[in-house]
């Protein structure tokens, strides 16, 4: 059965196990999220549940929204839909954290944090130019980016500086370390994308 979840991202800490290893862990606020839609095959042209997460008062809600999750019966924030087969979850269904469980291996999908307009050294990991006379107050930039005469111009796919972050990231395989029910988290070995309080999407690994 496939499993996912919408969260968010709460920090990193670590775990000690009995045997004194160290792993590093992310807490991720798995859920609640409520199931808003169900889209078939035979109606929509593929099958996945859309989940809803972090409730929120109906005033920040627009009408086209209200309406959208009146079948459902929540007000929540973040919606996502998820290619799940072989599940019978119905509108207004309850998945929380405990879907998971410890040993099992999922993909976390975030948002990276954003570095705003950044040069070739910090965004594509290029060298400097040479400190010494003759190269001027540029030693960070980019340099000679293509031919003197002909084309005469920059060919495309050149890394150049830009915006930098904000990108969607998606990390395999990592291990669930422990699934608190209590606290509604998950605590999922090494690190996932973007910044505190960033909304993840975990679901089980495709590829393990």
């Amino acid at each position: 059965m496939n499993k996912a979840i919408i969260g968010k991202k709460l920090g990193m800490t670590q775990v000690f196990f009995n045997d004194g290893t160290m792993v590093p862990v992310t807490v991720i606020q798995a859920g609640p999220c409520t199931v808003t839609q169900v889209k078939t095959a035979e109606r929509d042209g593929y099958a996945a549940v859309q989940l809803g997460f972090d409730e929120v008062a109906e005033r920040k809600l627009n009408k086209p929204e209200l309406g959208h999750l009146k079948a459902s019966g929540v007000k929540v924030k973040h919606l996502h839909e998820f290619k799940l087969e072989g599940t019978n979850l119905a509108v207004g269904a309850q998945v929380t954290c405990d879907v998971f469980s410890e040993g099992d291996f999922v993909d976390v999908t975030g948002t990276t944090k954003g570095h705003g307009f950044t040069g070739v050294i910090k965004r594509w990991n290029q060298h400097r130019l040479k400190e010494t006379h003759g190269v001027g107050p540029v030693h960070r930039e980019v340099g000679s980016m293509g031919p003197i005469s002909s084309p005469s111009r920059v060919m495309p796919g050149k890394n150049l500086p830009g915006h930098y972050g904000v990108e969607k990231v998606t990390v395999l395989n990592l291990s669930v370390v422990k699934v608190d029910k209590e606290r509604g988290v998950l605590l999922v070995k090494g690190a996932v994308p973007g910044a505190k309080n960033g909304i993840v999407y975990v679901r089980n690994a495709v590829k393990k």
